[in-house]
């Protein structure tokens, strides 16, 4: 049967993620951008990270490197692109006005999409309305402003901070959420509340305001990440390098701990 095919509209970092997990799902991807350098340049990274990939094990989906890149073409004309495409994902510049000149949303386009990001392999998640940010972010935006406040006020170091989510709460988070965790570590959300709720509020009630994220704060915090990691490319890449083989180890963990 003839794979299905999708259309990327960008092909910076986000879009050459995308292509690489269609194609991992087996389906025909259409890389659109306005320049055949930078089209030329997202091929050879995509092949670069696809056979690193292969090397150490942790290649999504059934099909080789070399079948998967096979599925992946480039195009600058952007009618070309989308002929024939059962999906468009969009993947250009956070730039609002550019955003709209692409988008036409249809509301059956949210559950359609919803259906091939799971058959594909993702965890898509529903909005039920438009808020500032992705879900994502607000949760990290969240833990990043209780850091920043933890270490501004001189109560904990920016290393130990670190270390309280790495080899703590991290740990959890990775395998199950903020409100199963309240679950399991209470008879179930309603027992959790009536015995932890005002020593929630208590501490909440603490916080401060949003940090400005500039200042004193932030050149103490960016000597000690310095100090841990020089902003030198080689330093700051090997560092990079390190993290995503972590990532892809505990992904492969995740699926093979699902699988059993």
């Amino acid at each position: 049967m003839e794979p299905s095919q999708v259309a990327i509209i960008g092909s910076g970092l986000i879009g050459r993620s995308w292509a690489m997990v269609f194609a991992a799902g087996g389906f025909k991807v259409k890389l659109y951008d306005i320049a055949q350098q930078q089209l030329t340049n997202a091929l050879e990274n995509i092949r670069k990270q696809m056979k690193e990939l292969e090397e150490s094990g942790f290649l999504k989906g059934a099909l080789s490197a070399e079948q998967q890149l096979a599925l992946i073409s480039i195009c600058t004309d952007l009618k070309a692109a989308v002929e024939g495409a059962t999906f468009i994902q969009e993947c250009t510049p956070e730039n609002l006005e550019l955003k709209k000149k692409i988008f036409e949303t249809d509301p059956s386009t949210t559950e359609r999409t919803y259906a091939l990001m799971k058959k594909i392999g993702q965890s898509p998640v529903k909005l039920n309305r438009e808020i500032e940010g992705f879900v994502l972010n607000r949760l990290q935006y969240a833990v990043i402003s209780e850091a920043w406040r933890l270490v501004g006020e001189g109560l904990i170091s920016p290393t130990d901070l670190d270390l309280v989510m790495s080899d703590g709460l991290g740990m959890r988070y990775a395998f199950i959420g903020p409100l199963e965790t309240m679950h399991l570590n209470a008879e179930g959300i309603s027992n959790y509340c009536e015995r932890y709720r005002e020593g929630m509020r208590l501490v909440l009630n603490t916080f401060g305001p949003v940090p400005e994220f500039s200042g004193e704060i932030e050149q103490k915090i960016s000597q000690a990440m310095s100090e841990k990691i020089p902003v030198v490319p080689k330093v700051l890449d090997a560092r990079r390098k390190w993290r995503d083989e972590c990532l892809t180890g505990l992904a492969k963990l995740k699926k093979q701990m699902k699988s059993d």
